[in-house]
């Protein structure tokens, strides 16, 4: 009896086994090597269609897609073209037309915000709409790396241009290179000031990479070396020697403000009628748009590390372009001032101690 119950369960094991590997669903799924062999190649264009848009929505440049977000994350072809089960080499073209991905599938917080915005509203009224209107088709990168000017060329400068909408903001080109547009255009998003450092020889943005390089350390000695009371926090005092400790260095570094948004879902929930227009709710000491302030250093692969700085750093001449009213001082500005009003009152002393002493001589004689 034993015999014929391990002769059974034997049976059984071999059919499932059997059943697994020549089910349709188990087979194994396409390789992105696979889709590459035709989608790498640069003339690959779709029949009667000679336009580069059509070119580029078959071509994928493997090396850009190699940097993506998705690539980085394991995502493969078929995650996304769900519908590509198989490809037949014998037929002129090997599989059918795809279907559009769906990008909700995996992005639902996402998907639900953007429904909720002004460019969802644009969906529903005809106008085409699609995540890779911003995000592009296969080489989603890492936005929190950008600067609020690639933000913004990359994704809303596409489609609007905000020096035909905004008569009423001052200083329109500083605001545009500095504050991201979802600062205003998505209010309930988590914003924060991020200091970069700009080196003003070379007129540009230097990475976490070649700050560390300069000052001999690594990601995780930089705390260490600079947050010397351990609070987990750049204080005043600790912003001034990580300047002197540059200085040193003989890199001439400014930290270049500028307001972003972090990445959060909310940050697709656009709207224009909605947007803030007035300056107080930013230009303000209480504004919680200055409650987090960090200093940001850029990784090559596109990942960013922050560090929280005090906000008392805004208010000195280390950092640069911000500005807010009643809450941002320029301490050397304070320090001039400080001696012009003294020096008024010495002089005013002065010339009175000059005047008493100066009486007997003054006095006419008789």
């Amino acid at each position: 009896m034993k015999k014929a119950k391990i002769g059974k369960s034997l049976l059984r094991v071999f059919f499932v086994c059997s059943f697994c590997f020549l089910w349709p669903g188990s087979l194994p799924a396409l390789e992105n090597s696979e889709c590459l062999e035709c989608h790498g190649d640069e003339e690959l264009q779709r029949s009667g269609a000679g336009n580069d848009v059509a070119r580029l929505q078959l071509f994928v440049d493997q090396e850009k897609f190699d940097r993506s977000v998705h690539n980085m994350n394991d995502i493969a072809c078929i995650d996304c073209h769900a519908n590509m089960e198989a490809i037949d080499y014998s037929a002129a073209v090997p599989h059918g037309v795809g279907e559009e991905p769906r990008c909700g599938n995996c992005h639902d917080e996402e998907n639900a915000a953007f429904h909720g915005s002004a460019h969802g509203e644009a969906r529903g009224k005809g106008i085409t709409m699609r995540c890779y209107a911003c995000h592009d088709y296969h080489y989603v990168t890492r936005h929190e790396a950008l600067s609020v000017a690639e933000r913004r060329n990359r994704m809303c400068f596409r489609c609007h241009n905000p020096f035909q909408s905004h008569d009423w903001l001052p200083q329109q080109s500083a605001h545009f290179d500095l504050v991201e547009c979802t600062a205003c255009h998505a209010p309930g998003a988590p914003h924060h000031i991020r200091l970069n450092f700009y080196d003003i020889l070379s007129k540009r943005i230097l990475n976490g990479n070649e700050i560390l390089e300069i000052m001999g350390i690594s990601y995780e000695q930089f705390m260490p070396l600079l947050d010397r009371n351990a609070d987990r926090v750049i204080d005043d005092d600790e912003f001034g020697d990580l300047a002197l400790l540059l200085r040193q260095k003989n890199v001439r570094i400014v930290f270049q403000a500028e307001l972003v948004a972090r990445m959060d879902a909310e940050v697709h929930r656009i709207t224009g009628a909605g947007a803030l227009r007035s300056c107080d709710q930013c230009h303000s000491p209480a504004s919680p748009l200055f409650g987090q302030v960090t200093i940001a250093l850029k990784k090559s692969d596109g990942t960013v590390v922050h560090h929280e700085v005090a906000r008392a750093v805004l208010e000195g001449y280390h950092t640069n372009h911000i500005y807010a009213l009643g809450g941002t001082r320029i301490k050397l500005l304070d320090k001039l001032g400080f001696g012009l009003v003294a020096g008024g009152f010495l002089a005013v002393l002065a010339h009175m101690l000059i005047r008493v002493a100066t009486i007997p001589v003054r006095r006419p004689k008789k």
